[in-house]
C-alpha cells in the first residue's frame, strides 16, 4: 500500500503536473507548426524551386525488394519544421524573459570621502617626515 501512496504523491506534485501540461501543449503546438510547414511554407519553397514536392524526394540504392530508399525530402521537411519550432520557442522565451525582467536599478553613486583626500594625507605624512 505504501508504494501506491508514494506514487500518488509523486504524480500529484506541481512539477509533474506542469510537465504534463507542457507536453500536451507542446504536442498541439507541434501540430500547428507542422501544418505551417507542410501546408504554407513548403508549397512556397516548392514553387520557388520549380514545384518540387519535397516529401516525395528520395534516392534508391540497389534493385528489387531489398533496395534501400533514402527519403531525403522528408529529412529536408523535418529540418525546416525543427528550425521553425526552435525559432518560435526562442521568440516565446525572449518575450517571457522581457516580461519577467526587472527594471535595472541605477548604480549607486560613489560616496564622497568625508575626511581628507589621499593627496592631503600624503602631503601631511611628507611634512611630518620633513620635520623629523
Amino acid at each position: 500500500m505504501g508504494f501506491i501512496k508514494e506514487f500518488k504523491e509523486f504524480a500529484m506534485k506541481g512539477n509533474v503536473m506542469d510537465m504534463a501540461v507542457g507536453v500536451i501543449i507542446g504536442g498541439a503546438f507541434g501540430k500547428i507548426v507542422s501544418s505551417l510547414v507542410d501546408d504554407v511554407l513548403m508549397p512556397l519553397v516548392g514553387m520557388v524551386t520549380g514545384n518540387i514536392d519535397f516529401s516525395s524526394l528520395a534516392f534508391k540504392i540497389g534493385e528489387g525488394e531489398g533496395a534501400a530508399v533514402l527519403k531525403y525530402g522528408n529529412f529536408i521537411q523535418n529540418t525546416v519544421d525543427f528550425i521553425i519550432v526552435a525559432f518560435c520557442i526562442f521568440l516565446m522565451l525572449k518575450g517571457i524573459n522581457k516580461l519577467n525582467r526587472k527594471k535595472e536599478e541605477p548604480a549607486p553613486e560613489p560616496e564622497t570621502p568625508k575626511g581628507p583626500t589621499q593627496e592631503e594625507l600624503l602631503a601631511e605624512i611628507r611634512d611630518l617626515l620633513k620635520n623629523k
